[in-house]
């Protein structure tokens, strides 16, 4: 089967195959022929299935070889990072033809998205808040829409989106083509389907069950200690075949201190939460797809975004709170037939958590293994070379240049610009005479940071302890105490 077979126009036959896509999937096979004739369509099918193709390549089609100017299309979904990725695969498959697509989501300028629309761009994808935001400010007319995709609709279920998306659906024709498309199919979706599509079609890709256990994934869950959570993740890092890595944690926080963590261990991660920016998220994001970075840390929110068809590994660092979550997390893997793996670490206090999902997706691991760094059945069931530690070879000497903690003693003690710790040389002033140990050549270095010498004393600091000793034995007088205070501040701070 090609996306010839399908009826699916040459020149975007010939865009895809240009980036070897060449045979469609099942969800694709099913949905395509359906939605070319205007048939309003429901397509389930389990992540990382080409969904976006499903909806994009007969939308495009169905406008038209060169569409006039304006917009006739609409793609709705939840996140600002599945807008930027359903408009590069819409790119993609357009790239023969004059049509534009623009991304119209918050955490950029407006400025950009406006000139596209003014421009006279047909097709946009966009995030429910900043669509409203510029339809209100009336430089968004979606009266001439012909076309709607709701795309991850649960997601937007999820994040309380309905009312945006009922807000929407106000603002365009009555008469138009919808398709919504979705991983789950709990209630609410199924009204929302039936308040605006006419007479949708509901195709499943799969059997409904297949979703919840993918055979092409294996499925490993530990029961974690948090202090040893690094040191067994930076193992696995190292396993025999690991390529492009998803970690999960739960707060932005802890993502934000796992990649500094995993930083200093010496590898090359990156990081995507709601602390960051737009404009880094996307730098992260690119840099992962592009290779640059293998290892993407990532809250939630950004999950659905990911859509990486090489990811090897995806690990839990934080139970997922429900079966759906779980199934999204573990579904960056094992995208495109391809096999996968997902690491679940479950703490002690989310044992409650885990037995539910475990009921829900059937695993049949009521009680996960006690894992730790050092358990052998960790390097045999995710082929980690034996003898590996949780740092990279030299990556102790690269966070000691950058003035990481290289060395344990000393790491969290703050440096003077010699190397030596202040607290260091606290000791060694107080003791008196220790200063012979180091080289007298060092010594206006190490006291560069204090204050400048005070009068009668030497660059080295010698007669200020000799002061401070008389200060302290014989109760000197005002003038002595007064003449040292001022190098007594510095050293005590």
């Amino acid at each position: 089967m090609t996306f010839s077979d399908l009826n699916i126009e040459q020149d975007i036959v010939d865009a895809l195959a240009g980036k070897g896509i060449i045979e469609p999937f099942p969800i694709q096979e099913q949905t395509i022929p359906l939605a070319l004739t205007g048939q309003d369509i429901i397509g389930q099918a389990k992540t990382g299935t080409g969904k976006t193709f499903g909806f994009g390549l007969p939308l495009i089609q169905r406008l038209g070889a060169a569409p006039e100017p304006g917009v006739k299309a609409l793609v709705v979904v939840p996140t600002r990072e599945l807008a930027v990725q359903v408009t590069e695969d819409l790119e993609l498959a357009a790239s023969n033809r004059p049509t534009a697509i623009v991304s119209i989501y918050g955490g950029k300028a407006y400025e950009g998205q406006i000139e596209q629309l003014k421009a006279g761009a047909q097709i946009v994808v966009g995030t429910p808040g900043r669509l409203i935001d510029l339809q209100r400010q009336r430089m968004l007319d979606l009266s001439h829409v012909q076309e709607v995709v709701l795309d991850e609709a649960d997601r937007m279920l999820d994040l309380g989106f309905l009312s945006d998306i009922e807000r929407i659906f106000q603002a365009i024709p009555d008469v138009r083509h919808t398709m919504l498309f979705s991983a789950t199919m709990p209630a609410p979706i199924v009204a929302l389907a039936r308040r605006f599509m006419s007479r949708p079609v509901h195709i499943r890709a799969t059997d409904p069950d297949e979703g919840l256990m993918q055979a092409n994934i294996k499925h490993l869950i530990y029961r974690a200690h948090s202090l040893d959570k690094d040191e067994v993740i930076a193992r696995i890092l190292q396993a025999e075949g690991r390529g492009k890595t998803v970690i999960f944690t739960r707060t932005k926080r802890a993502a934000a201190k796992l990649v500094e963590e995993l930083k200093d261990r010496g590898f090359n991660a990156a990081a995507v939460h709601g602390d960051l920016n737009q404009e880094q998220r996307e730098r992260a994001m690119a840099a992962f797809k592009a290779g640059k970075r293998d290892v993407l840390i990532a809250t939630d929110v950004a999950a659905r975004g990911i859509d990486v068809d090489d990811v090897t590994h995806v690990i839990n660092h934080t139970i997922p709170d429900d079966p759906d979550t779980y199934l999204h997390r573990a579904g960056r893997t094992g995208r495109a037939g391809k096999t996968g793996i997902a690491v679940t670490f479950v703490d002690w206090d989310d044992l409650h958590k885990w037995t539910l999902i475990d009921k829900a997706l059937e695993f049949g691991i009521p009680e996960p293994v006690e894992t730790y760094s050092s358990s052998p059945h960790l390097f045999e069931e995710l082929d980690i070379p034996a003898g590996t530690k949780g740092r990279l070879p030299g990556a102790s000497a690269h966070a000691a240049s950058a003035g990481g903690p290289a060395e344990k003693r000393t790491s969290d003690r703050p440096r003077t610009s010699s190397g030596s710790t202040t607290s260091r040389s606290r000791s060694r002033s107080r003791a008196g005479g220790a200063e012979q140990s180091a080289p007298k050549a060092a010594a206006p270095e190490s006291a560069a940071p204090a204050s400048a010498p005070t009068e009668g004393e030497s660059a080295d600091g010698t007669a200020k302890r000799r002061r401070r000793r008389r200060r302290r034995g014989s109760g000197s007088g005002s003038s002595e105490a007064t003449a040292s205070a001022p190098q007594g501040t510095s050293d005590g701070e």
